[in-house]
Order: structure tokens, then C-alpha cells, then sequence
């Protein structure tokens, strides 16, 4: 699924198309994705000025001039794309909604397992949105800093992993992130959260920033379905120190190998965990 930082990529490569543009035409191939799309879709897009395409979290948000939010969340495999005017293909099976613009521009939505979802909220209500009310700050946003951190990690029994994976805790951050923060940090990911010390918060918040930063620059992580609005791949998979590589060793660890087997994984909260047990304690 894509993370914050596969997100943000998608945010940034639409936005120079989208805001300050008319939405034109608005083509809903299907009634729903995981969910039904709203009933009124079409017609409360149709004819609506784009203000501002924003990421919350894991969705796009995209603010209109009829005070209309729309919400987007990519799902396992959705990914959008932006075509010139005139080059858009004929649409595929699993090319679900078109945006075209005023200047010809088409954004298309493609989902192939369908576990995406767009919905249509009054501006004023989208952080009352069951889908919005409960996320916790941004880690990129003012909001967000050590001392925030600490007071969301202090009454937690649970492994530091599996708490930083609870959207409540920090907004956008998934299973590769987590990791490689993580190890960062040399902070072990089966340590109970409310038993970090205050620098160890200190330097797991600076390389939790690091790192979504570091991810955005290289366009996010292409390991399935992740594309850039161009289509082009995302490259961070190249830069992962930990993640998927199980049984490999770890940058800037003198562990033998040999009788470490480096890399280890383990699954916490149905998810695979990859760590180095010598540096993250």
C-alpha cells in the first residue's frame, strides 16, 4: 500500500495540472471501488474549480471551488496519471475515473484490485470525515516533533513498531518506513514503546523526518504498483537499509554474518518487521 511518502510524490506530480483548473469532464467508469462511489460524483465535480491538491495522511485531498473536498486513497494497487492534452489512450479495464481539465489535460485513476476509494465531503466537515477524525499529526507538519512523540509513545505496552503503524500516533507512515526509521535509530522494533528514553524519541522523530524526506526526493518506493504521476518508477527501494532484505547484512554493522544470519524478520501485527538485532536494542 502506498506510504506518505508514495503519497506526497503523487500530490506534488498532479497538482501543476490540476490547481486553477476547471474540471471539464468527469468520467466514473464503475459505481464503486471498495466503496460506492457517491451518488452525486459526477455532477459536483463537473464544472468546479480546483483550489488546492494537499496530502492528509495516506490520501489526496483535493479542495474545489463549490467548497467541496475530494478524497482519494490509492489503495493496495491505485495509482493516477497525468496525460497531455490529446494523449490520453483509450481506457483499459481497470481505468476507473478520468479528471480532464480545461487546458485537455486528463488525470486518470487506475486500480486493478479495486481496494482504492474516492468520496465527496464538504470542506468545512473533511476533518469530521470518519476517514479523517481520527489521525493523528503529520510528521512532515509543524505539529510534529519529539516532545509530541514522546506524549503519543509514554502509555503505550505495546512493540514500538506496531504503535508507530497507528495512523492515531503519527499520520502516513506504513511498514516501510516504520522499518527503516527504525534501524535509523538503532531502536529495536520490539521494544515496548513506553519504555524509549527521551533521547532515543529524540532520535527516532529526527530520523523518522529523515527518512520520508529522503523517500519524497527519490519519488517514493516502487516494489509493485507505485508510479509518479509521469508514470515514472519511484528509486528509495534502492536506498532501503533494512527492508526486504532478510538474511543480507546490514549497513555499517560489523555483526558476522555467519553466525548472525544478518537481517532478520519477523511479523508484529500481521506484518513483517526487518531489523538488525546487534544495532537496534
Amino acid at each position: 500500500m502506498p506510504e506518505l511518502p508514495e503519497v506526497e510524490t503523487v500530490c506534488r506530480g498532479i497538482a501543476p495540472y490540476l490547481e486553477g483548473r476547471t474540471l471539464k469532464t468527469v468520467v466514473q467508469r464503475r459505481p464503486n471501488l471498495r466503496k460506492p462511489f457517491p451518488e452525486d460524483f459526477v455532477t459536483r465535480l463537473e464544472g468546479a474549480k480546483v483550489i488546492t491538491v494537499r496530502r492528509r495522511a495516506k490520501y489526496i485531498v483535493i479542495h474545489t471551488s463549490s467548497d467541496d473536498a475530494l478524497l482519494i486513497h490509492l489503495g493496495m494497487s491505485g495509482r493516477m496519471t497525468v496525460y497531455d492534452p490529446g494523449e490520453a489512450p483509450d481506457p483499459a479495464a481497470h481505468d476507473h475515473v478520468d479528471f480532464v481539465t480545461d487546458q485537455g489535460h486528463t488525470l486518470r485513476f487506475t486500480d486493478p484490485r479495486r481496494f482504492g476509494l474516492m468520496d465527496i465531503v464538504e470542506g468545512a466537515k473533511l476533518d469530521d470525515h470518519p476517514l479523517m477524525a481520527a489521525i493523528g499529526p503529520e510528521p512532515l507538519g509543524n505539529q510534529f516533533n519529539a516532545t509530541v512523540l514522546a506524549e503519543n509513545l509514554k502509555k503505550r505496552n505495546s512493540p514500538i513498531k506496531s504503535v508507530l503503524l497507528d495512523q492515531k500516533v503519527v499520520a502516513g507512515l506504513g511498514n516501510i518506513y516504520v522499518c527503516e526509521s527504525l534501524f535509523r535509530s538503532g531502536i529495536s522494533p520490539t521494544r515496548k514503546a513506553l519504555n524509549l528514553k527521551t533521547k532515543e524519541v529524540e532520535r527516532l522523530w529526527e530520523k523518522i523526518v529523515a527518512v520520508l524526506n529522503e523517500a519524497i526526493a527519490a519519488g517514493g518506493s516502487s516494489l509493485k504498483d507505485h508510479r509518479q504521476a509521469s508514470g515514472e518508477l519511484g528509486y528509495f527501494q534502492h536506498n532501503f537499509k533494512v527492508y526486504g532484505r532478510e538474511g543480507e547484512p546490514c549497513p555499517g554493522c560489523d555483526c558476522n554474518i555467519e553466525s548472525t544470519g544478518g537481517i532478520e524478520r519477523i511479523t508484529q501485527s500481521g506484518r513483517s518487521t526487518f531489523f538488525c538485532a546487534k544495532k537496534q536494542r
